[in-house]
C-alpha cells in the first residue's frame, strides 16, 4: 500500500531500500514524470519499491518567506499526483532551519544512505541540495559504492521547450491554461477549503463557494469559466469564478468565489478543486449593483458556451 512518510528517521523496514526520485516536484509536470518513469524502470529491474524524496514547505518558501505566491501544487495534491504515478513511498521531508543548514554530504550519508537505505537515486542533472546549495549530481555520483545514481537531462517538449515549473507559472500568470496543461500533463486546478463569505453573492442571486488560495501562483484577477470538483464527488461541475479583490467591495485578500451552475447544497468546510478553463474578462468596478448583476448574467452565458465548446472538442 502506498505510504507517506514525513521523517526520514525510524522508517519502517518495508519502506527502506527504494529506488528514489529526488526533487521538489512542484506541479508534477512532464519533466518530473519522465524522472519518475526512469526511477520506476530501475525499480522494476531491481525488484525494489519506488520512492520519492521531496520537501515541504518548498525550499523557496523557506528562504524567501515574503516572496509572491508561486506554488503549482500544495502538498495534498502533489502527494495524490505522485501516488497516481505508481509511487510506493513518498518521503516528504520538512524543510526547516535544520535541513537548510545540513551539509550536502551529511544529507547523502545520513538521509539517503543510512535512513532510507536507497538502492538507487534518480534526479535531474541541475538539482542542487544541502547547505548553500553546495551538493550536486557529482556529490551523489560519488556515493556509488552505497547506491546507484542516474542524472537525467531536462525533458523537452515537441517544441524543444524544457518542461519546468517556472515555465508553467509563466503560462498561468498569462492565463494560458491550455499551454500549462500541455506542460503539466494534467489540467491545473487550485484546491482549498470552502469558507463562509459575506453572503453578498447570495444576495445578488449568485450564491458562491469561497476559497482562499494565498499559497498558489496567482493567475490574473478577473472572471473565469471553470470546472469544480467537490470533495466526495468523482465528476466535475461547470461554473464561473471571480478571482481577485472585488473592486466594488474591496476584499483585503484575493479570493476565489465560484458560482456552480445548478447546485444548491451547503458544503462549508469541504475541500473543492477549481479548474480555470478560460479567462473571460478582467475585474471591473460598476456604477450600480444592477449593472453588476447584468454583467454577472452575461458572464454565466459566456461561461456556459466556453465550457460546452471545450467539452465538444
Amino acid at each position: 500500500m502506498a505510504q507517506l512518510h514525513r521523517d526520514s528517521r525510524n522508517i519502517p523496514s518495508q519502506a527502506q531500500g527504494c529506488v528514489l526520485a529526488l526533487g521538489n516536484f512542484d506541479g508534477v509536470h512532464k519533466g518530473h514524470r519522465a524522472l519518475i518513469a526512469e526511477a520506476a524502470k530501475i525499480a522494476g529491474k531491481k525488484n525494489a519499491p519506488l520512492g520519492v524524496v521531496t520537501f515541504a514547505p518548498h525550499p523557496r518558501r523557506f528562504f524567501q518567506p515574503d516572496s509572491e505566491p508561486f506554488c503549482l501544487t500544495l502538498p495534498p495534491m502533489k502527494q495524490r499526483l505522485l501516488f497516481d504515478l505508481g509511487v510506493d513511498h513518498i518521503f516528504e521531508l520538512t524543510f526547516d532551519a535544520a535541513l537548510a543548514d545540513m551539509a550536502a554530504q551529511t544529507f547523502v550519508d545520513d538521509v539517503l544512505a543510512r535512513d532510507l537505505r536507497a538502492r538507487h537515486v534518480v534526479t535531474g542533472e541541475n538539482f542542487l541540495f544541502g547547505k548553500n546549495r553546495s551538493g550536486d549530481v557529482d556529490t551523489l555520483a560519488a556515493a556509488k559504492d552505497r547506491f546507484g545514481f542516474t542524472a537525467l537531462a531536462p525533458a523537452l517538449s515537441a517544441a524543444h521547450q524544457v518542461y519546468s515549473s517556472s515555465a508553467v507559472r509563466g503560462f498561468l500568470k498569462a492565463a494560458r491554461f491550455d499551454l500549462a496543461e500541455e506542460m503539466l500533463g494534467w489540467p491545473w486546478a487550485v484546491e482549498a477549503a470552502i469558507e463562509h463569505g459575506d453572503k453578498r453573492g447570495r444576495e445578488l442571486g449568485f450564491p458562491t463557494i469561497n476559497q482562499r488560495v494565498a499559497d498558489y501562483v496567482q493567475i490574473p484577477y478577473g472572471i473565469y469559466a471553470v470546472r469544480v470538483q467537490v470533495a466526495g464527488e468523482d465528476f466535475w461541475r461547470d461554473g464561473v469564478s471571480s478571482f481577485g479583490i472585488r473592486p466594488m467591495f474591496e476584499s483585503p485578500q484575493p479570493l476565489f468565489e465560484t458560482f456552480i451552475f445548478d447546485f444548491n447544497r451547503e458544503i462549508y468546510g469541504k475541500m473543492a478543486r477549481v479548474r480555470p478553463v478560460r479567462h473571460l474578462r478582467p475585474e471591473a468596478r460598476f456604477d450600480s449593483l444592477d449593472a453588476l448583476i447584468a454583467q454577472m448574467k452575461e458572464d454565466c452565458v459566456r461561461a456556459v458556451a466556453v465550457l460546452k465548446s471545450s467539452r465538444d472538442r
